[in-house]
Order: C-alpha cells, then sequence, then structure tokens
C-alpha cells in the first residue's frame, strides 16, 4: 500500500487553513438580491377621515449587503416603479398617476435608499434611510424584522443548489407633503401621513 506524502501535522495545518478560510468568507459582508416575484410594496392611506385605503405597488427590485455574524446593513436599496400603483379602483389609480400625486410621467421611479443599522432588539433593526419621491429626497426611518435565514426550499437542481434565502419585514411612515404632494392634505380628504408596508425575500450572491 502506497503511503501518503503528507504528514499528519501537514494535514492538520491544511485542514485548519481550509476552515479557517471557509469561516471567513462565512462571516464576511454578503450582497443579497431581492427577489421580485416575493417583494410586496403597499401603503395605507387616511379617506376623509371614514377609512384607510390599502394600495400596493406592483413593481419592484432591490438589494443589499448584509452579515449575518454582526448585522450590519449597508448600501441598502428598494426602488419602486410609482407606475405600478395599484389599489383596485381603475379611476383612483389614474389619479394617483396624475401630477396630483406620483406623477409617475415625470419621475417613474421612487426609492429606499440606507447605508446602515441599529440594533432594536432580537433580529429587530432600525433603518435611518432617505426616501426619494417626486425628485425630493427626505430622511424616513424604517423598522426592520429579519423574519429567517437559510437554504431556501425551492429552485435547486440537478447541477446547481437551491439558493440562500432571506425573508425581511420592514415598516414605517412619512407625510406625503414633505415631499411635495399636498393635494387633499388642507381639506382633509387624503391624510398626508403614508403607513408604508414592505415585505421580501432575497438570495444571496
Amino acid at each position: 500500500m502506497q503511503r501518503s506524502s503528507t504528514r499528519p501535522g501537514r494535514r492538520w495545518l491544511l485542514t485548519a487553513t481550509l476552515l479557517a478560510a471557509c469561516f471567513s468568507a462565512a462571516a464576511a459582508p454578503t450582497r443579497y438580491q431581492i427577489d421580485p416575484e416575493h417583494l410586496s410594496v403597499g401603503f395605507l392611506v387616511d379617506h376623509v377621515g371614514y377609512a384607510k385605503v390599502l394600495g400596493m405597488f406592483l413593481e419592484g427590485e432591490g438589494a443589499y449587503t448584509f452579515d449575518e455574524d454582526t448585522g450590519e446593513l449597508s448600501d441598502l436599496q428598494v426602488v419602486i416603479n410609482t407606475e405600478s400603483v395599484y389599489t383596485n379602483h381603475q379611476k383612483r389609480d389614474q389619479h394617483l398617476r396624475s401630477p396630483d400625486f406620483l406623477n409617475s410621467a415625470e419621475f417613474p421611479r421612487m426609492a429606499f435608499m440606507a447605508s446602515s443599522a441599529e440594533p432594536s432588539g432580537e433580529r429587530h433593526y432600525a433603518i435611518a434611510g432617505e426616501l426619494e419621491l417626486l425628485g425630493t429626497r427626505r430622511p424616513v426611518s424604517l423598522q426592520a424584522t429579519w423574519n429567517k435565514s437559510g437554504q431556501y426550499p425551492f429552485g435547486g437542481g440537478l447541477l446547481r443548489a437551491a439558493p440562500y434565502g432571506m425573508g425581511v419585514s420592514l415598516r414605517g411612515s412619512f407625510r406625503r407633503s414633505e415631499f411635495g404632494m399636498s393635494y387633499g392634505v388642507d381639506n382633509g380628504w387624503v391624510g398626508d401621513e403614508v403607513e408604508l408596508i414592505i415585505e421580501f425575500e432575497a438570495h444571496r450572491q
């Protein structure tokens, strides 16, 4: 029988080096791409004080960098197609796309951007970022819940493994008048405060 030319001490050193390299790679900040098919962006706005209208945007995308070991977040961006606004009422949706509200023809996108997050509890974070709407940027804070991370149960095949996924819930609010969207504010027809709801799943790149 041919004996291995690698001594036990060298084999141990090689194994330790490989493990350290794997650990370093796993601990490093990782880029995540938000899955557009599992991105939901909703909003609630008061209507004449009777009830709140629940709407959503049907098209969006985003990405961010996150370190699971340290909880460090950077370079977060969620971009929404304003033309895709939907409230289950065709005439209202057309009005929301008009210059009175989103002015989608001139401003086809709105975006939330942030460069860091502060822990506010176990798997909870406060994200102080900026919202870009109607060409104006204002500070907006969102509360984030890191729901789950792990090997995704879908998307694998014979020649490739299923992606590593992460699920996040974001909540926050802003005053639309601060972005120049003042229609219906003074007469109380449409609420000024917009409650924002974002749910997404992202895949590690």
